[in-house]
């Protein structure tokens, strides 16, 4: 004769099995946090276990992943530079579409503003900066240079990386989107530099040293 299921029974084989935490969802989560982290404190201010409680996990499963803090913010850098983007962008319509972005909000794409406030972070700590570098070499400057061609595209690609970086700068320390004719005069002008970096011709007029 088989034994009567008690109460407590029934409940324990009605309740769902735990779900096993997916690997991948769990390492994004740690990571998605810790770029808010880096962002808004920097490395040296900010902490695995505040960053492990934000993505809803134990600190110990940073270590699991990681490595610890240092292999962590690595990842998180690698991860806010994102693909080349050159691969997408179109000699016709380049200048002037991110004359465009740039005349536009700095909140319009939050996660954008995100990683490049990251970036700022990581370039103003002795820490940080020697591996922001070496990742500004690879992911960005290269791909520049190759977009760029021709002569001289290892300066033209430093001069275009500091313009973009100084626009970007601006946009984000004025914090609203651009109107009116101040816009559209801002649009042109920007347009105008880009295209003339693009061409090899800005600054041209002035004489070398």
């Amino acid at each position: 004769m088989e034994p009567l299921m008690t109460d407590t029974d029934t409940l324990l084989a009605l309740r769902p099995a735990p779900r096993r935490r997916d690997a991948d969802a769990t390492r994004q989560a740690i990571l998605d946090a810790a770029k808010a982290q880096f962002a808004s404190l920097g490395y040296d201010r900010a902490v695995l276990r505040d960053i492990a409680g934000d993505a809803g996990v134990d600190v110990a499963l940073v270590a699991r992943y990681f490595g610890g803090k240092e292999g962590l913010f690595l990842e998180a850098l690698k991860a806010s530079f994102g693909a080349d983007g050159t691969k997408d962008w179109d000699r016709a319509s380049f200048a002037r579409d991110t004359a465009t972005m740039l005349a536009d909000s700095p909140h319009r794409n939050p996660e954008r503003s995100q990683s490049f406030q990251f970036l700022l972070r990581a370039a103003t700590s002795p820490t940080t900066a020697p591996l922001l570098s070496l990742l500004v070499q690879e992911r960005f400057m290269a791909p520049i240079r190759q977009w760029l061609g021709s002569a001289e595209a290892d300066a033209r690609a430093r001069v275009f990386a500091a313009v973009y970086i100084g626009f970007l700068v601006e946009r984000l320390v004025r914090g609203v989107a651009l109107g009116g004719a101040e816009r559209e005069d801002y649009i042109a002008q920007v347009a105008a530099i880009f295209t003339g970096l693009m061409a090899g011709t800005a600054g041209q007029g002035e004489t070398r040293a």
